[in-house]
């Protein structure tokens, strides 16, 4: 959590990991929300929130995932310290995922020279100095690689899905029905999701 943060970027992966509904082992996940420095935060959206705990005190390297969510805050070379917990999650297999300006921060720590990736677009990249990932880039609306998952900012949706896959939160049928619902508002995904659930 910091200020500035682009809440609808990160508003599926929360629901969908506080809510068990369709979770394939209910109760695994719980969203705990870590910033910087105590005190609370206001998001881009205006909504004020009191984070539980701060970098420090928080057991990034034991969390299932670190999420990192957009903001321009990123751009002007901020959250020197969640890059150093993404870096350090990475480098001992474990998961992260960016989204939006993130995906810049973490191409100024070097995290996306050798992974395949993607962000907003290749030229906002590029404004990370030091980023030598150009080849990596995908023009896809998210990607996961080696238990990296990124996306621009106008894909929470598929960004979601990548995390949901990266978690093994959902099994397969319900997350590809789960991700049709929301993507073309369909009604027989409905169906095929409570089949999928098995209600």
């Amino acid at each position: 959590m910091y200020d500035g943060l682009a809440d609808w970027e990160i508003g599926y992966v929360t629901a969908g990991l506080n809510n068990p509904a369709f979770q394939r082992a209910p109760g695994t996940f719980r969203v705990r929300t870590v910033a910087e420095t105590a005190g609370e935060v206001t998001t881009m959206g205006g909504l004020r929130v009191a984070p539980e705990l701060t970098l420090d005190q928080a057991d990034v390297q034991g969390a299932a995932l670190l999420v990192l969510p957009g903001a321009d805050s990123w751009l002007e070379g901020g959250h020197p310290g969640f890059a150093d917990a993404a870096t350090a999650r990475l480098a001992a297999g474990g998961a992260v995922a960016a989204i939006c300006g993130a995906t810049v921060g973490l191409a100024g720590a070097g995290l996306l020279d050798d992974r395949d990736h993607t962000g907003n677009a290749p030229e906002q990249l590029a404004m990370a100095a030091g980023y030598a990932g150009q080849g990596r880039f995908r023009p896809d609306r998210a990607v996961l690689d080696r238990g990296l998952v990124t996306a621009g900012g106008a894909s929470p949706l598929e960004f979601a899905r990548e995390v949901f896959r990266v978690l093994d939160a959902y099994e397969p049928d319900v997350l590809e029905a789960w991700y049709q619902l929301y993507a073309t508002g369909d009604p027989q995904w409905f169906g095929a999701l409570m089949a999928a659930v098995g209600e």
